[in-house]
């Protein structure tokens, strides 16, 4: 479990891991970034009462160097990855273990179930829940079980992992799917699992949200310069919808202008269609049933899948065009914009 200030969640996150029941052994290893918020502290103290608990320091805070601090520092053959910003739901780690033997399969994910505390964060729960929000992955609501592209979080054959070398430490964001694809590569099976549920709390405000989707655009970015053709089509929706935004602003300027008038104006006018039907989109999602406790939360709706998808399509393309480089989320560093180390 990669950890960096999560003390509002850290605590509940530890209890629903430990509280699995598994035919063996288990084992807990957080690894610990340089937070502010006391969650070091919370961490020692919890470790101090359970010896199932290891701590290794990843000063660095990046997410697949502290996962591989982890997976070195452990000793068990499967590996659970675990998220402090998330709840395994009771018999979870003993489904994932049943899956992963009976399909022969390297690495078994399930479902992202993200929930909310306050409008705005049910708001960003709901989003990752639709299709329109996160384009429709397995892990975001599929009901069929089967060969997967990628795993959610993951319960992974260690032998397996160490064969193909852990996480890449080069990746900053999506490390997960790069690595699923060399297991895939490597003739080992990645298996989604419905059965399998995570219960996920998304970022708590408007500024969190937006710089976390842009620093994951910007890595899928990079991926796609490095791996062109197996990222899915679904990843290309959001920096189209940039593109097209960006066209519309131009075009509006030459027609104000009169740069473009006539038919010329005519016939350029209809890239305004699809950004037409995108708001559309967005205020039946946010209208629809499942809207949330009331009116705040469908209003927060209909601000949140806007942010999710430019701030993501702007990331992608920079990450296409000139590498995501040392681009870093710091969501979790509150509402500063200090990089981490």
């Amino acid at each position: 479990m990669p950890v960096l200030n999560e003390v509002a969640y850290l605590e509940r996150a530890i209890a629903t891991v430990l509280a699995q029941d598994v035919p063996g052994p288990t084992e807990l290893v957080l690894a610990l970034g340089p937070s502010t918020d006391g969650t070091t502290e919370l961490a020692r103290r919890l470790a101090a009462n359970d010896p199932r608990i290891v701590l290794v320091d990843n000063p660095g805070a990046d997410i697949p160097l502290g996962l591989n601090l982890a997976i070195s520092a452990s000793r068990l053959p499967t590996v659970l990855r675990v998220d402090a910003h998330s709840e395994l739901s009771p018999g979870y780690a003993r489904r994932a273990l049943s899956t992963l033997a009976r399909t022969r399969a390297a690495n078994v994910g399930g479902v992202m179930r993200a929930d909310g505390r306050s409008p705005f964060q049910r708001a960003v729960a709901r989003a990752y829940n639709s299709p329109i929000g996160l384009g429709g992955g397995a892990y975001h609501g599929g009901t069929q079980e089967g060969p997967a592209e990628s795993a959610y979080l993951g319960v992974m054959r260690r032998d397996v992992l160490e064969e193909i070398g852990l996480f890449d430490e080069s990746i900053r964001r999506g490390e997960d799917w790069e690595l699923n694809l060399r297991i895939r590569r490597a003739g080992y099976r990645v298996w989604f699992d419905p059965e399998l549920a995570v219960t996920y709390w998304p970022r708590e405000s408007w500024t969190r949200l937006a710089r976390q989707f842009r620093a994951t655009g910007a890595w899928r970015g990079e991926l796609v310069r490095r791996y062109g053709r197996r990222n899915s089509v679904r990843f290309f929706a959001p920096p189209a919808l940039v593109v097209v935004i960006a066209a519309a602003v131009l075009i509006a300027v030459l027609q104000a202008t009169h740069v473009l008038h006539g038919w010329g104006a005519a016939v350029a006018s209809l890239v305004y269609v699809p950004l037409a039907l995108y708001v559309v989109l967005v205020v039946v999602v946010a209208a629809g049933r499942g809207g949330g406790r009331g009116w705040r939360d469908k209003l927060w709706t209909m601000a949140v899948l806007p942010t999710m998808h430019l701030s993501w399509g702007a990331g992608f393309l920079r990450g296409v065009l000139t590498g995501a480089h040392d681009t870093v989320d710091t969501s979790r560093l509150g509402d500063r914009n200090t990089p981490l180390p």
